[in-house]
């Protein structure tokens, strides 16, 4: 069975033990990777395999070590922990406060993050730092100071905090992950409980994928997201730690973990340091990012799609309407054409693109490669800042933007006859899947993008408009919803979701 999303944060620090018991009793799909496990230790079954030979530097005194190694002592120090005060609150339904009889109280969120500049600059995750009344560092030295959030993004899940050093301080530059392969070495640097001797744990593996989008996080999931996938071990409390390569340099800002057990079984996320270089910039000019918009809506390129446009890969997005007047209307987009690459960058689907675009430089050329009539183009749209071009075109912006909803882990649209003839299927009333985050509930019940839904719980649903009362009347509902679904095959069966 595939868990539920589960936040680890804002635990109250008197009340750690009792919070990780909790965690026995919860299966974990997608975890934030802060506040570390400390009452669950594991022991590795005995398994007889080769053992990996590593390359290895010999010092100037004749050791043999790994190249690791002076990775980590020049880096080290600029990793940090991060304790983020949160005013905790106990609604009428908190199982603990009624069962334990929980007296309120601040609750203590504790993450990682790391110097990025020698004047006091910190990079970590927003879900480390979001709804604090207070953020306490403390560096390598045993210094402690209290930092002021210069600026956060829940879109990207990264922030920027500021203090005032008392001391040297070590910074780690940026690196490229736009250079990384799958396969390179990976180091991944924690710092989640230094009071607990656990500061600046450092853990090894390789790149494992690029480019993993639609990750579910509930309903603080990142809304652009391109992670970088690792096997190195990112546990609970490192969130916000850098992710190394050979050179030093940070290539990610660990992030999350999938894990159904709470710890780390190798499958971390790193968001990129590309879109953290970036953003960086409006973060600390100004507290929030300037996001960048090109004027298209698309869907996912589906597999039907793909054999019809007689594409190599069901890869890329359809392009599905152009706005009038915009940037990629004026580089010469159109509707019906596949973009599959973005300023050299192959574009695996919508989620990654929106991530590319959003955070593209603003008033400059982008390089975008399309595929037209089964011939490959390239234009060069100019990416604009999406508020200020919607403050501009206010009233045509507001009639130009597609409606849509999200529910359960689905992004659903009106599904017209002009978009059937568009992705090549017959048309029937209903809503369309245009995304399904992963390990959401729609994707447990193997929901796919593309699927028709015609009927949820024996109502019919034609538009929009039903799907919004049919979600009112379901309000407080506890068993599992049927929906009639026409997959993208052609089939039509019932999917059971529970809410």
């Amino acid at each position: 069975m595939k868990g539920r999303i589960h936040f680890l944060a804002g635990i109250p620090g008197r009340y750690i033990s009792l919070a990780l018991v909790a965690v026995v009793f919860t299966v974990l799909g997608i975890i934030l990777a802060s506040n570390l496990d400390l009452s669950q230790k594991s022991i590795a079954t005995p398994t007889t395999a080769a053992s990996p030979t590593f390359p290895v530097v010999q010092t100037t005194e004749g050791e043999l070590h790994s190249p690791f190694v002076p990775v980590v002592e020049k880096v080290k120090d600029a990793v940090v922990n991060i304790a983020a005060e949160v005013p905790q609150q106990y609604g009428s339904n908190d199982f603990f406060y009624h069962f334990f009889g929980m007296p309120q109280g601040p609750a203590y969120s504790y993450g990682s993050g790391f110097f990025f500049r020698a004047d006091g600059y910190i990079l970590t995750n927003n879900h480390v730092v979001s709804g604090a009344s207070k953020v306490m560092v403390r560096t390598s030295t045993g210094y402690q100071y209290e930092a002021q959030v210069v600026g956060a993004d829940p879109q990207t899940d990264l922030a920027v905090l500021k203090v005032k050093p008392e001391e040297k301080i070590t910074y780690i530059s940026f690196g490229n992950s736009d250079e990384i392969k799958v396969g390179d070495w990976a180091i991944a640097i924690g710092n989640p409980f230094p009071q607990q001797g656990l500061d600046r744990t450092v853990t090894v593996g390789v790149i494992s994928a690029k480019g993993r989008t639609n990750l579910n996080f509930g309903n603080e999931s990142p809304r652009y997201q391109d992670y970088i996938q690792t096997d190195a071990s990112i546990n609970p409390g490192n969130s916000g730690g850098p992710l190394l390569d050979l050179k030093g340099e940070a290539i990610g800002v660990n992030a999350a973990i999938s894990t159904p057990s709470g710890g780390s079984v190798g499958i971390g996320f790193a968001v990129p340091i590309n879109l953290a270089r970036a953003i960086v910039p409006d973060l600390i000019a100004t507290g929030h990012i300037s996001t960048g918009w090109l004027g298209i809506y698309m869907f996912d390129v589906s597999q039907a799609q793909a054999k019809q446009l007689g594409l190599e890969a069901v890869r890329g997005v359809y392009i599905d309407s152009v706005f009038a007047g915009s940037p990629a209307d004026q580089a010469g987009i159109k509707k019906g054409d596949v973009l599959t690459k973005f300023n050299g960058q192959d574009v695996s689907d919508g989620g990654q693109l929106m991530a590319l675009i959003a955070t593209a430089p603003k008033d400059k050329s982008s390089t975008v490669d399309l595929i037209r009539d089964g011939k490959h183009i390239t234009v060069t749209p100019t990416v604009v800042d999406m508020e200020t071009y919607a403050k501009a075109h206010e009233s045509q912006f507001r009639r130009a933007t597609p409606a849509s909803m999200d529910w359960l882990g689905m992004q659903l649209l009106t599904f017209t006859p002009d978009i059937a003839n568009q992705i090549g299927i017959d048309y029937l009333p209903g809503v369309l899947v245009n995304r399904v985050a992963r390990n959401s509930r729609a994707d447990q019940a193997n929901i796919h993008p593309g699927s028709i839904i015609t009927s949820i719980d024996n109502v019919e649903i034609k538009n929009l408009d039903d799907l919004k009362l049919e979600m009112q009347s379901l309000k407080g509902r506890k068993s599992a919803i049927p929906f009639l679904v026409v997959d993208p095959s052609g089939s039509i069966e019932y999917k059971a979701i529970r809410p």
